[in-house]
């Protein structure tokens, strides 16, 4: 169900900081129109720390109301508190989502036996599949790849978004879960590489901008069309590393709003990029013909 290409949608604000749901209605029609596999709000790229509990809710409940059933819907659940966690996944439930991908906890550090403990938890208060997502840059913990051979053991615990950016790690893990655990790049640079080690696909920021170009490269990997994958990778490779010139979402936000998708605005403490950055923005944008209108 969550193979191939999914956008870890942006979440669009108003100027007055509120959130913009006819933006959001839109941005999902515009990426199932260009094909994408799933998508995935509330995560990291969709600033899901600075939404209340009824913006999350609410940002959720729009993506699936507009996805109408055509595409899965995998909404972000995480945090530091177990037992939060476990509430915001049981209110997700209610809107009908078809999983959840869920951050390690952050800040308070966990042990490799305290992550198990956290996703066993998580798993035992739900029937809705469960995809692990590791990111230590971003929460100062990984999940290592005896911990996700545990964690594989748990029915609805179904696979792992991993951005440790450690393609040893990637190999490790792919070598050693269950062949139907699913594998997903946390990193677009590296989905190509993950793929054709044996992953499944992809959760993506660049694929906001360039669903329809992104999810063409997955779907090449994963067919074996390598020589395809690669002309793709090398065409977008600038665009995927653009958008972490400074911390994301704000480059991808940036370049959604110079492209028309939304309006440039996040929530403290996230701000708009430097000028440096937009403007380095802008010409990988302009390279590739995203301002035109006309794909280069």
């Amino acid at each position: 169900m969550f193979t191939g290409c999914g956008t870890a949608l942006i979440t669009p604000f108003k100027q007055d900081g509120s959130l913009d749901e006819a933006a959001m209605r839109r941005i999902v029609d515009q990426q199932i129109a260009a094909g994408i596999n799933f998508l995935v709000p509330c995560g990291t790229t969709g600033e899901s720390p600075t939404l209340s509990h009824a913006e999350h809710l609410r940002v959720v409940e729009i993506t699936i109301e507009q996805s109408r059933g055509r595409v899965p819907v995998v909404a972000g659940a995480g945090g530091y508190d177990t037992t939060h966690v476990i509430k915001m996944i049981a209110d997700l439930h209610k809107l009908g989502v078809s999983g959840i991908l869920s951050v390690t906890p952050y800040y308070n550090k966990p042990t490799q036996e305290g992550l198990y403990q956290h996703y066993k938890a998580l798993a035992n208060s739900t029937p809705l599949p469960i995809i692990v997502y590791s990111v230590q840059g971003r929460t100062a913990v990984n999940v290592e790849p005896a911990t996700l051979l545990r964690l594989a053991e748990i029915k609805n615990i179904v696979g792992v978004k991993e951005a440790s950016g450690s393609i040893t790690q990637i190999a490790s893990i792919i070598a050693r879960v269950p062949e139907s655990f699913m594998v997903l790049s946390g990193d677009d640079s590296i989905a190509l590489p993950l793929i054709a080690l044996g992953g499944h696909g992809v959760i993506s920021v660049v694929s906001n901008e360039i669903p329809a170009e992104f999810t063409s490269l997955v779907q090449a990997a994963l067919k074996g069309d390598f020589v395809r994958a690669r002309q793709l990778q090398k065409k977008y490779q600038a665009l995927m590393e653009i958008n972490f010139v400074e911390t994301s979402p704000g480059p991808v936000k940036f370049a959604m709003a110079r492209m028309g998708f939304c309006e440039p605005v996040w929530r403290l403490p996230m701000v708009t990029p430097a000028l440096a950055s937009q403007q380095k923005v802008e010409a990988v944008l302009e390279s590739l013909g995203l301002l035109s209108g006309v794909r280069a």
